[in-house]
C-alpha cells in the first residue's frame, strides 16, 4: 500500500468546485429532511414520551440526528457520488492520467466525504441551536466530530463501492447496515431500553460512538469512557482508510 500525497486536494477540490456549483439542486433535501425527522419525532412523538435521561425527547434525539444525518452525507457522497465518478463519468480514469494517483484519488474522495459530513453536522447545529435545544458551548465540538465521522463512514463507503459490481448494489449497503444503525445506534432511544444482548451488539456499529460522544458535548457532560469512544473511533478511521486504499488500488488498475 503507498501512501497517499498531498495532490490528494486537488481530488478534493474538484469535487468542492462541482459542489458549489451545483448545491442549489442537491444541499435542500440534505437540510430539510433532518429538520422534518427532528420536529416530526421530537415534538410529535415527543408529546407522548416523558423525559428521556432527564431531557426532553426532542432534546435527546437533537445530538443523534445530527451526527446521523452527517453519516448520510458522508456515505452518499461516496457510494452514488464516486461510484458515478468511477464508472459512468470516468472521472478517476482521468485523473489518474496525470501525476495525482490512485491513493491520492482515494483520499480526496474520503476528505471529501468527511467535508460533506462537515457542513451537514455544522448546518444542523446551528438549526438546533435556533430552536434552543443545544445548552452547552462544548456543542461547537460538534463540527470536528462530524468531520471524523466523516472520515470514517467515507473510508467504509469508498470500501463498499470498489467491490460492487453495479450502482443497484448500494440498495443492500442503505437497507442492511447503514439504515439499521441509524436505528440502533442509540439516536432515537437510549440504549438502556434494548435487551442486553442488542444493547452490546449495538457497540459493533461504528455510529454508536459517534452518538454518545456527540450526546455528552451538546449536554456538556464528560467521562472517561468517553476516550475510549474517541479511540474506537480513531481505530476504526485508520484501519477503513487503509483497506479503502488498497481496493480502490485494485478496482482502478486491474
Amino acid at each position: 500500500m503507498k501512501p497517499f500525497s498531498w495532490r490528494f486536494i486537488r481530488v478534493w477540490q474538484r469535487n468542492r468546485d462541482v459542489f458549489f456549483r451545483l448545491w442549489h439542486s442537491e444541499a435542500p433535501g440534505f437540510i430539510a429532511e433532518p429538520v422534518i425527522i427532528l420536529l416530526v419525532m421530537g415534538l410529535g412523538l415527543g408529546a407522548y414520551v416523558g423525559l428521556v435521561d432527564g431531557q426532553r425527547y426532542i432534546e435527546f434525539i437533537t445530538p443523534g440526528i445530527i451526527v446521523g444525518y452527517a453519516m448520510f452525507s458522508a456515505n452518499f457522497e461516496c457510494t452514488y457520488g464516486s461510484f458515478i465518478r468511477m464508472e459512468y463519468q470516468r472521472t478517476f480514469d482521468a485523473i489518474i492520467a496525470t501525476p495525482v494517483n490512485v491513493e491520492d484519488v482515494t483520499a480526496g474522495e474520503i476528505f471529501w466525504g468527511a467535508t460533506r459530513a462537515f457542513m451537514t453536522g455544522s448546518i444542523m447545529l446551528v438549526i438546533a441551536s435556533a430552536f434552543q435545544l443545544v445548552h452547552s458551548l462544548w456543542a461547537l465540538l460538534i463540527p470536528a466530530i462530524c468531520f471524523l465521522e466523516g472520515l470514517l463512514f467515507a473510508s467504509i463507503a469508498l470500501f463498499f463501492t470498489s467491490i460492487v459490481p453495479s450502482i443497484y448494489s448500494f440498495n443492500y449497503y442503505f437497507s442492511l447496515f447503514v439504515t439499521p444503525m441509524f436505528f440502533f445506534s442509540g439516536v432515537f432511544f437510549p440504549l438502556s431500553s434494548f435487551p442486553e444482548i442488542v444493547q452490546n451488539l449495538s457497540w459493533i456499529a461504528p455510529l454508536t460512538p459517534v452518538v454518545y460522544l456527540s450526546r455528552a458535548v451538546v449536554n456538556g457532560e464528560f467521562q472517561l469512557n468517553l476516550l475510549g469512544a474517541l479511540f474506537l473511533i480513531v481505530v476504526l478511521i485508520v484501519l477503513f482508510f487503509s483497506i479503502s486504499l488498497i481496493m480502490m488500488k485494485r478496482r482502478l488498475t486491474t
